[in-house]
């Protein structure tokens, strides 16, 4: 998965964000629903990070793999 794929993946997740918050009342299963959204995005970002990262420093940014959902979550911001 390349730069634009991860970029369209989190666009097509901020879109999905956007209808379901825009919805009057929230089920639980949409509730559930915007909470993985929000850890996909997360991971996702994380991996654009990774790759930057690697890209800046010299290295295969496809060598960046994404981290465990926990490990992204307990960033400080």
């Amino acid at each position: 998965m390349d730069d634009k794929d991860i970029h369209a993946k989190i666009d097509a997740l901020v879109e999905e964000e956007h209808a379901l918050r825009n919805a009057s009342e929230h089920t639980d299963e949409q509730r559930a629903r915007l909470k993985q959204i929000e850890e996909d995005r997360d991971q996702l970002w994380d991996l654009i990070r990774q790759r930057d990262a690697k890209r800046q420093y010299g290295n295969d940014p496809d060598e960046a793999q994404p981290r465990p959902e926990p490990q992204v979550e307990s960033y400080l911001q």
